[in-house]
């Protein structure tokens, strides 16, 4: 009999995440949800670690690392439930945290994907950098949240306690209803790591349906458990994964004109990072555009699969130069008219 709800972590050596928070995550799931653990080719004893200390949680194993992409993709195709939720081994829920957000996706059949608060593990009354209270993009592709923009992390003052459609939710803790997931081919592998729950939450709403946030359901993310905020690699999928997301979400007549401003834009950042002594960093960027173009044949074939629509929830201005030449350091600040 197939499951209402699949709670579905993905694993790559976070055996000290499975240790820490597994026990909280069991306590306040209800018990007719399923808890699964996919393992990424874990080598740090996390498989021996659940098999003799959490037998009844499913574990199902993936033969090597494909990154939290395909990583999902693979494991979510052995997983039958009515809801999935992809939740970070680094997440730590609190009590009620599955139920306000599945009645309200059950309330709406158009709300495909939803999320809940994210706070910070460490600080506990802030905003967490991954998802805040809801994620949005500009205009030229560059991704922010409700309670964060930039490094600016905002208190958690209940401002954003209403539950509201938003353009992305945060793959830290994402609902999807599986129906859905199927039917858009779950996450881009191509993608691995970084934005892939942006480009899911893209191709949902290009597909007709609704991205939404819950107040009423809390977490607490701890960040950076795979990759530390200033790895090259980190940068070199957030520059490649963005460039992808544009060529395959933004209508054609959006995609000309903003295409060639997000070149030079990248340019600027890459001539940053060598003004600051990164070159590391500035070496990622032409990494990523390299890659970028040489799959624009398969983005193309995506592309064609994708019905490109005018959607909402996307800021029609630059985030960048109202952030740092502007001075708008909160999202209340925005004008999201």
């Amino acid at each position: 009999m197939t499951k209402k709800v699949a709670v579905v972590i993905l694993n790559w050596n976070g055996k000290k995440f499975l240790h820490d928070l597994l026990p909280t995550l069991i306590q306040h799931t209800p018990s007719d949800v399923d808890i699964v653990v996919g393992d990424n080719a874990s080598t740090d004893g996390s498989i021996e670690f659940l098999q003799q200390q959490y037998p009844q949680i499913l574990t199902i194993q993936n033969d090597k690392n494909y990154g939290f992409a395909e990583g999902y993709n693979k494991v979510l195709a052995q997983v039958e439930a009515d809801y999935f939720v992809l939740l970070n081994s680094d997440v730590e829920v609190t009590p009620n945290w599955v139920e306000p957000i599945i009645d309200m996706m059950e309330a709406d059949k158009n709300i495909a994907i939803c999320q809940p608060k994210l706070l910070s593990y460490y600080q506990r009354d802030t905003f967490e950098y991954a998802g805040g209270a809801g994620g949005y993009i500009d205009k030229y592709g560059y991704p922010f949240c409700r309670g964060r923009l930039f490094t600016t992390l905002e208190k958690d003052n209940s401002q954003y306690n209403d539950a509201c459609e938003i353009f992305w939710a945060t793959g830290a803790a994402m609902f999807v209803k599986a129906n859905v997931w199927k039917q858009l081919g779950g996450l881009d592998g191509d993608f691995f790591a970084h934005m892939e729950e942006i480009d899911f939450c893209w191709r949902a709403k290009n597909a007709g349906y609704k991205v939404c946030y819950c107040p009423q359901s809390v977490v607490y993310h701890i960040g950076g458990g795979t990759l530390p905020p200033s790895s090259p690699f980190k940068t070199y999928l957030n520059f490649r994964n963005n460039f992808s997301l544009l060529f395959k979400n933004l209508p054609k007549q959006q995609l000309i004109y903003i295409f060639p401003i997000r070149v030079v834009m990248d340019w600027v950042a890459a001539c940053k990072f060598l003004a600051e002594k990164k070159p590391k960093e500035f070496s990622a960027v032409i990494k990523a555009h390299w890659h970028f173009y040489k799959q624009i044949p398969s983005l193309k074939r995506k592309r064609r699969n994708i019905h490109q629509q005018k959607v909402s929830c996307i800021y029609n201005r630059n985030i960048v130069f109202d952030y740092y030449l502007k001075n708008k350091k909160t999202f209340s600040q925005l004008d999201m008219q």
